[in-house]
This record gives C-alpha cells, sequence and structure tokens, in this order.
C-alpha cells in the first residue's frame, strides 16, 4: 500500500469511528456487540485484515501504519478494535511468519475478508509462552487446549478460526510451537 493509499483507508476509518460508531457506544455497551451493518463496514473496508499482506488478500499495513490506525481506533470504545483485533495481531501475524504455506493460502484470505480469528494455547500453565510447549495438539483433539481453569477453550459465535499452539509432530524444531488453526466447527463441542 503506498502513501496515497494508505492516507484514504486512514480517512475513510477515520470516518468510520466517528460517523458510525461513536454515535452508537451505548447501544454496543448495552448489547455487548457491535452492530452487523458497522462490522459489514469494517470488513468491506478491509480492517480485518489490514496487517495481512497484500498478496493474501490484505491491505499489507506496516507497523507504522498499524500504529497511526489504532490511534484512530482509539477514539471509539476498545471493542471495536477488539473485532478485528486478533486477526492482524497475534493469529494473522503468527500465520504470516510461522504458518505453513498451506495454512497461509487457506486462512490469511478468510481473516482479510472478515473471518474472526481467536487464540489459544496447548497447556494452561504456557501463560503466553509458546516457545517450549510440553503437549501437543493435532485435529480431533482440541482437548489438550485447555484455559487455566482447565476447560477447552469456548471462542465467540462470531469467531471462524480458532489458533491453536502446540508442539509440532512434524517439526524438526526443537520442541517449536506450530499453529493449528481450526474452524470453528472443530473448536466447539
Amino acid at each position: 500500500m503506498d502513501a496515497a493509499d494508505f492516507k484514504a483507508v486512514r480517512d475513510a476509518v477515520r470516518r468510520l469511528v466517528r460517523e458510525d460508531v461513536v454515535p452508537r457506544e451505548d447501544e454496543i455497551e448495552e448489547t455487548d456487540a457491535i452492530p452487523e451493518d458497522v462490522r459489514r463496514k469494517a470488513a468491506d473496508m478491509g480492517l480485518f485484515g489490514y496487517t495481512v499482506p497484500e498478496e493474501h488478500g490484505g491491505l499489507g499495513a506496516t507497523l507504522s501504519e498499524d500504529v497511526q490506525l489504532a490511534f484512530e481506533f482509539g477514539h471509539t470504545t476498545p471493542a471495536f478494535r477488539s473485532m478485528f483485533g486478533t486477526n492482524n495481531g497475534i493469529a494473522g501475524k503468527v500465520l504470516v511468519n510461522a504458518g505453513t504455506e498451506e495454512q497461509q493460502r487457506h486462512w490469511l484470505p478468510r481473516l482479510a475478508e472478515g473471518a474472526v480469528a481467536s487464540f489459544a494455547l496447548t497447556e494452561a500453565e504456557a501463560g503466553s509462552d509458546r516457545q517450549e510447549p510440553r503437549r501437543g495438539v493435532r485435529r480431533g483433539n482440541l482437548r489438550a487446549a485447555t484455559t487455566s481453569d482447565g476447560h477447552s477453550p469456548r471462542p465467540p459465535r462470531c469467531v471462524g478460526a480458532l489458533l491453536v499452539f502446540g508442539p509440532s509432530a512434524h517439526s524438526d524444531r526443537q520442541r517449536a510451537a506450530q499453529p493449528l488453526p481450526l474452524p470453528r466447527s472443530a473448536a466447539v463441542a
């Protein structure tokens, strides 16, 4: 994205936040949800994948551009940015940096289009350290992914993918954590 394109995106985000989101903050607070028309506008603008590389359908925003957009998102309820923050942060970045080519081709375009990702680790005691997991996870074995209270993660109803981390049985790296994106249907019992 060149400078002129980014300026247009930033200006559009500024208008969306101030004209569509701020006036509905009470509604968002009362319903604990972003209205569908606002969600659709954000998706149509590319906000669910603004840091996803352009070759995967995202806007390809740089870190500096991400920060500038964060200032715009900061003018309203944090719930608005939270709606697509994981796509542009921990889930999207991990898929870009550590996902297989197949995972990137499959999942990144979906995130950029508006599917929402969530994130889990395969062991409760890992905290946010994904470098040395001890238990693995594979399709059909999501029970290995637990929260600190021992329960399987339950993604919000709007989540399109749950990104689970665990050591890969196929990795030559020393116990390196690998992303395992799962469709929402696999994550909800």
